[in-house]
This record gives C-alpha cells, structure tokens and sequence, in this order.
C-alpha cells in the first residue's frame, strides 16, 4: 500500500481525503470491542496511514474528513476529530489550518469567511 500511495502522490491532480478507517472494512474491529475507542487509541492505530499520506501529498493536498455515519458503529464523531488533532498536535499553526480546512475550501471552492 505504501508505494501505491508514493506513486499516487505524483500525479498533482490527486487530492487525499484522510478517514474513514474507522468503519468495519477498516479492519480494526473497534465496532466489536465492549468499550469503544478513545482518540488516543484511534491516533495510535490511525496516525502510521495518515502521516505516510501527509508525508507523500503534503498538507496543502490532504483533508481530514469523517465517514458519519458509517463509522458510528466503531467511534463518536468528536473522538474520531479528537484523533486527528492528536496525530497533527505537533504540526505547525498552517499545517493544521490545511488539514482541517484550507484544503477542503480550496478543492470544494468554498469561500472563506
């Protein structure tokens, strides 16, 4: 999967949206736990396929995004957000900007204000 993603990362047309690992195809099994995830236990797992991806297209080509309500069977959606700022804790005040917003406004053309 990791060379798939760098080779991917090459066509400049390719925008990465960042989630949906959380629903039952994802694999995890969190859905059959007795108690469910908490952010920290979702960065942990999650944060390896998510920064491969950062690292490859770069924030200014990568958007976090849930899969609600898909992934409700495994997490809540403001654990799953809580996740993701877990994974960007030490990204610059930018990086983070175009992660949870800048990105998405761009490719979806969405003015800001």
């Amino acid at each position: 999967m990791a060379r798939g993603i760098s080779n991917l990362s090459k066509c400049e047309n390719v925008v990465v949206k960042l989630g949906g690992l959380g629903m039952p195809l994802g694999g995890f099994k969190w859905h059959e736990r007795n108690a469910p995830p908490s952010s920290k236990d979702i960065a942990k797992i999650m944060s390896p396929y998510y920064e491969h991806c950062i690292e490859e297209f770069g924030v200014n080509r990568c958007m976090f995004e849930s899969n609600f309500p898909v992934d409700n069977v495994s997490t809540s959606y403001t654990v799953l957000w809580n996740a993701f700022k877990r994974i960007t804790r030490d990204y610059s005040k930018n990086e983070r900007s175009s992660l949870f917003r800048d990105t998405a406004l761009q490719v979806y053309r969405i003015a800001a204000n």
